[in-house]
Parts: structure tokens; sequence; C-alpha cells
């Protein structure tokens, strides 16, 4: 069996989310306690007391999510002998989740990790005034479809497919009358449905532009290792490990599109079986079993997770 782990984005949190994996488990609680040193205030307790609408905030939950992904990571190397490097073929995440699968993969410290999600949200959420740009999930095109809709739509204005996840399902990002067009064009190419998600801000298209040069001058500052395992990067479907082409890819992606289907394809017919969804919610786990064939997917969020995890590897 061959495996990779996948780390999800924005969407999957939940008030509480690895609570129970610190309260049992020093190598989870470092975690967190390292990201709240790393931010200068206890995201922590936002993470498990909430409020909700705090956490939800971009700029909480980039980090907030990262810090219980990595959390699970450490707890599966600490107490079922999990093995990145040995272990695994691949790791990957969806948006924001590429930060926590280079953290995951030494490529980044969890401090600065959770400092350039912490930036990031704060970018992304500035880089256009809130009520000015929209996403929409479009529902049963192919992706070909769904770009060109979003092609249409956009009229001199900007419309772009932001997350291509597989299983039918295309987002679309950019100013908002454009991605209210693009519903209506969908629908009239038969997209079984046509939705405004509940997003603060319209990302991976060209409006995000000025964070991904803010992106670029964080990145520039940090340091960046090669990965023990190869990541495959949202913008490219394929693996890097130069730390310069992890640089690019991440600035690329703020304006690129997630190529989520293309990355779980790639990693399918590199021989991978087995795909584990590390950290909050069963998101990705629902859209690998979609997009690959006769793959499994795992998600692995909780202390029983991961005694079923270990009780799995005999």
């Amino acid at each position: 069996m061959t495996a990779a782990f996948v780390f999800p984005g924005q969407g999957s949190q939940a008030l509480g989310m690895g609570k129970a994996l610190a309260d049992m488990f020093p190598s989870a609680r470092a975690v967190f306690e390292e990201v709240d040193a790393a931010l200068e205030e206890k995201l922590s307790s936002v993470i498990w007391d909430g409020p909700a609408d705090k956490l939800t905030l971009t700029e909480n939950a980039q980090p907030a999510l990262m810090a219980v992904s990595v959390a699970v990571l450490r707890v599966l190397e600490a107490e079922a002998g999990v093995d990145l490097k040995r272990d695994v073929q691949f790791v990957a995440g969806h948006s924001l989740g590429e930060y926590s699968a280079l953290a995951a993969a030494g490529a980044f410290s969890v401090s600065d990790a959770a400092r350039l999600l912490r930036i990031r949200g704060n970018a992304m959420q500035k880089a256009v005034p809130v009520g000015e740009g929209a996403m929409a999930a479009l529902i049963g095109l192919s992706f070909a479809d769904a770009a060109a809709s979003a092609y249409e739509a956009a009229q001199g204005q900007v419309c772009q497919a932001a997350n291509d996840n597989g299983g039918g399902q295309v987002v679309v990002s950019g100013h908002k009358a454009a991605v209210e067009r693009a519903c209506e064009i969908a629908k009239a190419k038969g997209a079984k449905r046509a939705m405004l998600l509940p997003v603060s801000a319209p990302f991976h298209c060209a409006l995000m532009q000025p964070a991904a040069d803010v992106m670029a001058e964080a990145l520039s500052k940090v340091t960046v290792n090669a990965p023990v395992v190869p990541v495959v990067a949202n913008v490219l479907a394929k693996p890097i490990s130069d730390p310069q082409d992890i640089l690019q890819a991440l600035v690329a992606q703020v304006t690129g599109t997630v190529r989520w289907r293309e990355c779980v394809e790639y990693m399918a017919q590199q021989g991978v079986t087995a795909f584990y969804e590390i950290g909050a919610g069963k998101v990705l786990t629902g859209l690998v079993k979609r997009i690959a064939d006769g793959a499994t997917g795992t998600a692995i969020g909780t202390p029983d997770d991961i005694a079923a995890f270990k009780a799995s590897r005999g």
C-alpha cells in the first residue's frame, strides 16, 4: 500500500478541534504552544473556546487549521511510529493546507508557517473590499465547461476558476456581478447547481494580486528547506522539492487555481492507493474517493482516529 498524507483547507475548521489531542498527548500540546508563541497570542483558546465567528476569520482559521494538522502528525509520529520519509510517498494540501503539508515535511518550521498564514489570511482579506468579490460553487460541470462559464461571465471584470475540487465541483471567484453571471451561464450549460459561497473574499483569482505581493515579500524572509517527501503543489499538480520552486508555487497559488483534482489524479497515477487526511474534518477524504477510483480515504483528526490508524498498522 502506497500512502499520501493530505491536509485540509479553509472551511474545515470547527470549534474545539484538536483539544482532545492536546489534552491527551504532550506532542500535540507542544504544537499549539509553539503556534501561540509564534503569533504572540493564545490562538489555541480561540480554537477551543471560540467565539466561533472569531475562529472563522481568515487570519485565524488559516494558522488554526495548520496547527491542528501538524499536531495530528506529531501524535502519529510519537504514538504510531509514523516516519513521513519512510511511510509516505507524497504530501499535498488544499490551499492553506499546502503550508500544513510543507510544515509537516520540514520545509518550514511550525512557527514560520503560523506567521506566514497569519500574514496570508490578513492579506487575502484586505486585498478586496468586503462585498466587491464573491465565490460560487458550480456542481455537475466538467472543469473545462466551468472555466468557460467563468471566462464568458467576466465581461471586462475578473472571473476565473479558483478551485478544481474534483467530483464535478468547481469553484469560481472574482467580482461579485461576474460570479453571479457565471452561475447563470453554468446553469445554461447544464450545471446541476450553482450557488454563491459564504466566504469573506474572492480567493484564488487575479483580484488577490495585492495579497500575492505581500506573500512574495513575507516568503522571501523565511528559511525554506527541501521537504523530506515531495509536496504536490496546488498550482502545478506535480511534486516539487526545490526551495525556490516551493516559494514560487506559494506566491502563484494566491491568484492561481487550486488544481486539487489533478493533484490527486497525479498521486494515484504514481501508485498511491491510500490517502490520509491529516487534521480537521473530512472534506478531502470525500473528494479523494470521487477522484481516484479504488483509492481509500481516511480522515485522522481525533484520538480515536489515531487509535484506529495504529490498530490498522498491526
